[in-house]
Formats: C-alpha cells, sequence, structure tokens
C-alpha cells in the first residue's frame, strides 16, 4: 500500500475498515487490507470477481481460520459514502 493511501480503497476514496472481529476481539485490519489487495489482484487478472473457493483460498493463506472473523472479512460493506454527509 503506498504511503498517504492508507484508508482508502482502490478508487482514492475514505473507508472505514473493520478493525477487530465484532465477535473474538481479534485484530483484522490488516487481513483486510491484504484480502482487498489479493481480491483486486484476481479482477485485474481475470476481469471479473473473485468465486468464493478463491476468497477462501485467499483467507487460508492469511491465515484467517476462525469463521467469525471470516465472517467479518467477507461480510463488510464499504459504507463511508453514505455515513460521510452526516
Amino acid at each position: 500500500m503506498v504511503l498517504g493511501q492508507r484508508g482508502r480503497n482502490h478508487t482514492g476514496d475514505y473507508m472505514i475498515i473493520p478493525v477487530r472481529c465484532f465477535s473474538c476481539g481479534r485484530v483484522i485490519a490488516s487481513d483486510y487490507v491484504r484480502f482487498t489487495e489479493a481480491c483486486t489482484k484476481i479482477i485485474n487478472e481475470t476481469g471479473r470477481e473473485p468465486r468464493g473457493e478463491e476468497k477462501a483460498k485467499i483467507l487460508d493463506d492469511l491465515g484467517v481460520k476462525r469463521y467469525c472473523c471470516r465472517r467479518m472479512i467477507l461480510s463488510h460493506k464499504d459504507l463511508i459514502d453514505e455515513v460521510l454527509p452526516y
């Protein structure tokens, strides 16, 4: 990640990333950033969104084993554009 781009998504907009798993409290922010980078790489190479098996392999490679942490990463929706006006 380029210095100065921290906290921004691939389009340069600010984003809110999950810092900790809501269930177990494990820090997942760095895993989330690496997960999105790996997904972006797949999109650039293949021109399509990563499939479920590909996402599972990325999470396995990152060492995210707990299903609660996997849920946090997989189900995160970037809501900053909806929250920012308030």
